[in-house]
């Protein structure tokens, strides 16, 4: 009954307990509980929306509008109806990119063991365990050795085309880059959707641009007059002009790019930073294979469920212990805190409680006279003498009171 009564009372806590987006460590921006993340720059989606719906709304007024009104063959209805559906498809594919999880890889609570720790040594032997995890570790991807690195706020070591966003301070798999555009991390689980984006904000532009130069020349051709007073007559579609012009540079020019990246299997951070072209690739698959994993394979799920309850360990700040008796100096501290290059320590219960209990043993043999009372000794040694964990007959800690002298090194 007991037992029973315990299992109700954690599930309990745990349905009462907050979500896991409610304490999320990362800089990421969580909206309709926990549903769509953002990354910590997420305004600039208005700005990014408004850039896409502004000359789409124009477009509609003084050139869809015209040309249903004043020309024959009905020309101006599926025009707007068109650029109005592929506007409301480029916005989807925006929200797409930004509101979703990119690949987050979720944070360790300590740090991993280092590897080579025997956790078959024997109790109170002499073998030293590695002082410090290494920086980086090599793998071995298709006959190619690559290295990963540890990440010290994550506590992991990142797998292969994993990096670690210091905007919104998560660890992200095949980080591309982030994009300050959609505001949110460019990784695997979105890159998709960003090309897709961006190819169509490019197609939304060419669209535009065409249709302002087709009203353009039916004005010419309706009053006989040259290109450049229909031009005058028409202002909207010079400033349409203009801006698309514009931005169909940028956005053609993103497009181009990163058809090469993945034609290559690149990211836009493989590409910066390591030069495929003066050294073996090892992802490119070729060209084909290379398309058919961006736009055909499936995408993994997510790696974080941000609408479950948080662990209770995680939730109290518990840590926990690692097996082979190994102890992280990191361990108990908060994930910001965490600094590389401390020496890890192994920490050998039974030993260390002997040995703390033979100093308080020869402690207390130069204090006690041979009555058994203190001599020289403070009063509040005397008064407040500590507990210390000492051993049994059967070897396990048990508490020996007045003991030991770290009370007064502790008061110093």
């Amino acid at each position: 009954m007991n037992g029973a009564s315990a299992g109700a009372g954690a599930a309990g806590a745990g349905g009462d307990g907050p979500l896991v987006y409610q304490r999320w460590k990362g800089n990421n921006v969580f909206v309709l509980q926990g549903r769509f993340i953002f990354g910590p720059d997420a305004r600039s989606l208005y700005v990014t929306m408004f850039l896409i719906i502004a000359p789409v709304s124009i477009f509609c007024v003084f050139v869809a509008k015209e040309l249903m009104n004043n020309f024959s063959y009905g020309l101006g209805l599926p025009v707007m109806i068109a650029a109005v559906v592929f506007t409301a498809y480029d916005l989807s594919l925006l929200l797409l990119t930004s509101g979703r999880d990119p690949g987050i890889i979720p944070r360790n609570l300590h740090p991993p063991e280092p590897e080579g720790l025997d956790g078959n040594a024997e109790v109170g032997s002499n073998q030293t365990p590695p002082m410090r995890l290494p920086r980086v570790k090599d793998v071995v991807v298709n006959g190619i050795t690559v290295k990963t690195k540890y990440c010290d706020t994550c506590m992991l070591y990142r797998p292969p085309r994993c990096s670690h966003c210091s905007i919104c301070n998560n660890c992200v798999e095949r980080f591309d880059h982030h994009c300050p555009w959609v505001g949110q991390c460019i990784g695997l689980r979105n890159y998709r959707f960003f090309y897709m984006f961006v190819f169509s904000t490019t197609l939304l532009c060419l669209y535009v641009f065409g249709f302002c130069w087709v009203y353009i020349v039916k004005i010419r051709n309706a009053e006989q007059i040259t290109i450049w007073k229909a031009m005058a007559k028409t202002p909207a579609s010079i400033a349409l002009l203009v801006y698309t012009f514009i931005a169909v540079w940028f956005v053609g020019g993103l497009s181009a790019f990163h058809l090469y990246l993945m034609s290559t299997n690149q990211t836009t951070y493989e590409n910066f930073r390591y030069r495929y072209d003066q050294r073996a690739n090892p992802y490119n698959k070729g060209v084909v294979e290379n398309i058919k994993e961006i736009f055909f394979s499936a995408i993994p799920a997510s790696k974080n469920n941000f609408r479950a309850r948080v662990p209770v360990p995680q939730e109290h700040g518990l840590r926990p212990r690692p097996a082979n008796g190994f102890m992280s100096p990191n361990m108990g501290r908060n994930v910001g805190d965490i600094e590389m290059g401390r020496k890890p320590v192994a920490w050998d219960e039974p030993r260390m409680a002997a040995e703390i209990g033979d100093l308080g043993a020869g402690l207390s043999n130069m204090l006690e006279d041979k009555d058994g009372r203190f001599r020289n000794a403070s009063p509040d040694l005397s008064r407040d003498a500590l507990a210390i964990g000492g051993l049994d007959d059967q070897g396990s800690s048990v508490m020996q009171p007045g003991r030991t002298s770290w009370g007064v090194e502790a008061g110093r």
